[in-house]
């Protein structure tokens, strides 16, 4: 929901350091590559109980993916290089409650898996249409500059790095936040297959 109006934004810091990058033969694919790994510290530091440290790797992991994409438009994005992107992407959304479960499973772990649930929901309605629209030529022009068809929602990347930042402010909260979070992320899935049904019928 946010995307469209951050995005835009903060594109001219993102595409300064793909530069600078680019400028020393840096390719997007390892920056997606190390954001990734970057992204996994979040969850050993969470479960030992330093929810800030993951935070600051957690943003690190962000900033990661918002630099590889501009990096691949600077030089030669890819099928593959997209590919790599989005599989990462989604896996880390996935992996990183997984901290707080293993930090509190007794309060953590059911609120965990139900968010982790809700990614499947947002992540398979958001690929299969993408795949489709793809396919019919189908163009969505405020998220040109993405690799695939983003079909919006209210979960999008903006928002889960704002729930994913309030859980590592806010780690004795986390349940809270995650059933919110949850609830937000099946609204999303229920929009984008109504949207996509449709459209793909019309």
């Amino acid at each position: 929901m946010l995307d469209k109006y951050v995005v835009p934004a903060i594109k001219p810091s993102l595409k300064g350091a793909a530069q600078f990058l680019l400028a020393r033969n840096i390719t997007a694919d390892q920056v997606t590559t190390v954001g990734f790994i970057i992204g996994l510290i979040t969850i050993p530091a969470v479960a030992m109980g330093y929810p800030l440290i993951a935070m600051f790797f957690l943003l690190l992991n962000r900033f990661a993916d918002g630099i590889d994409g501009e990096l691949a438009r600077l030089s030669r994005a890819t099928d593959a290089g997209g590919f790599l992107d989005i599989t990462l992407d989604f896996i880390f959304y996935a992996v990183f409650p997984l901290g707080f479960a293993i930090a509190n499973p007794e309060q953590n772990a059911l609120p965990a898996a139900i968010l982790i649930a809700s990614f499947v929901g947002t992540g398979s309605s958001f690929l299969s249409f993408s795949s489709m629209a793809r396919k019919r030529n189908i163009d969505h022009p405020e998220f040109a500059y993405k690799g695939f068809y983003y079909i919006n929602g209210l979960a999008e990347g903006t928002e889960t790095i704002i729930f994913f930042t309030l859980m590592c402010l806010l780690p004795t909260h986390f349940a809270t936040i995650a059933w919110i979070f949850a609830a937000v992320c099946v609204v999303t899935t229920i929009n984008r297959l109504v949207f996509g049904y449709k459209t793909l019928k019309g």
